[in-house]
């Protein structure tokens, strides 16, 4: 019912950011625009900020078409390696036809990097895939609206996730470097650890970057609501049935708008405040300013619904059970041990000021994954970053890409064997 109402509500809302669209681009317009004036900029200034309000945001494009690498500029092609009902995997390959620069490409790391699924779209890691376009071979996982997949193709558990992450890695091939944002880490380390249970070729190294390994440990707005709330309490009243105009009509979701309200609600007066500097911009003229605005929001303001099995089992097992601390997660019968894991290095990451990942709950990796050598095990705290800040924006590619890139260059072939002492015996033999 509340989907549905939803739906009315937006298409009620459509002609009238129709209207305030067409309005604004009359009063800022060759006719308007030509001479000026104070309440006219205000007017039209007013009626944008009514349009970027009310208007519906589509899934972005990732857009990257080039690159520069040691100050060339290098071609940039999207391409579908994998496609799965519920995510593709995409590859971004570099091109160039400078022969010295083609060797570097041939060269580079290949990483595959896995973007949250928990509300907004992959291309929220667009800063990402650039940064690390410059010394990397680069894929990403690009997961479906959960209203977009019909469901004659089935529902999408925690446990699938898990399995299309082993299948993706498996696909890309043995030296792959697997970089995790947020919410997959917890999937990502389960996938690895069951590859490294399994005797399979594990990726050369995991880069770990604000999760919820341990969400007990300094608990968040976010992780206080799942531990507070009972399963129950989530299964009645976040899921609901997509509306019939969908393909995925019927299928129980958890809606992206209702994350899209939980994510505005925890910072309301920031972004009250981020749209009133938005229409001072406006009248001012200060076009770049408000065009960064735009393209934020563009993207932040664009969200997807997720399959509600998926939903469930992530807070019954990351923020109720904690299973994959306790060890008792289990996988299609198959029991998560990242104690198994031996020959992939690890790499945590967290921001100091992260309000959705508390500090020490990505670093907790470390203590599950005993199996690693201490020398192929680095955490690194960005200074001053938030949540986004560690992905994304100027922190990300000063502070925390340099870290990254450094530990994946250090560990061509996995994580470091430690050096065992040799005995008398072995010394004589």
């Amino acid at each position: 019912m509340v989907y549905d109402l939803f739906e009315t509500q937006r298409a009620m809302m459509r002609p009238l950011a129709d209207f305030a669209e067409a309005t604004a681009k009359f009063l800022s317009g060759p006719l308007w625009g030509a001479v000026p004036h104070p309440v006219t900029q205000r007017v039209s200034a007013s009626y944008e900020l009514m349009h970027r309000l009310l208007k519906e945001y589509e899934k972005p494009e990732f857009g990257i078409s080039n690159v520069e690498i040691g100050g060339k500029a290098v071609a940039v092609q999207e391409q579908v390696a994998i496609e799965k009902p519920f995510c593709r995997l995409l590859r971004f390959k570099r091109f160039s036809d400078d022969v010295s620069l083609l060797q570097k490409l041939k060269s580079d790391p290949t990483v595959l990097i896995v973007a949250p699924l928990s509300g907004h779209h992959s291309t929220l890691l667009r800063d990402t895939v650039r940064t690390m376009l410059r010394d990397h071979k680069v894929y990403i996982t690009d997961w479906a609206d959960a209203r977009m997949v019909p469901t004659e193709l089935g529902t999408f558990r925690l446990a699938d996730y898990v399995a299309y992450i082993r299948e993706f890695i498996a696909a890309i091939g043995p030296n792959v470097h697997v970089i995790s944002v947020c919410q997959p880490t917890v999937p990502v380390l389960g996938a690895i650890s069951l590859m490294a249970s399994a005797g399979e070729t594990a990726p050369r190294s995991m880069v770990m970057m604000g999760g919820p390994i341990d969400a007990r440990k300094s608990p968040t707005a976010v992780n206080n609501l799942a531990m507070n709330k009972s399963y129950e309490w989530f299964e009645n009243n976040v899921i609901y049935r997509v509306p019939a105009n969908y393909p995925g009509a019927g299928r129980r979701v958890y809606p992206g708008f209702l994350q899209h309200t939980g994510f505005v609600a925890m910072n309301p007066d920031r972004h009250l405040s981020s749209h009133y500097d938005y229409f001072l911009d406006l009248i001012r003229g200060d076009n770049d300013d408000a065009q960064a605005h735009r393209r934020f929001y563009d993207e932040y303001n664009a969200v997807l619904d997720m399959d509600a099995a998926y939903y469930l089992d992530t807070i019954r097992l990351v923020f109720q059970d904690f299973g994959l601390v306790n060890g008792t997660w289990t996988v299609d019968g198959e029991t998560v041990r990242p104690q198994d894991i031996r020959r992939t290095a690890l790499l945590t990451i967290e921001g100091e000021l992260d309000d959705i990942s508390g500090a020490g709950q990505t670093q907790a990796a470390h203590d599950l994954c005993t199996g690693i050598p201490q020398a192929s095990k680095s955490h690194f705290t960005a200074e001053g970053a938030g949540h986004y800040g560690i992905f994304s924006g100027r922190r990300w590619r000063e502070q925390v890409y340099p870290m990254v890139r450094d530990f994946i260059a250090a560990h061509p072939q996995g994580a470091v064997e430690p050096t065992r002492r040799r005995s008398r015996a072995d010394a004589a033999s």
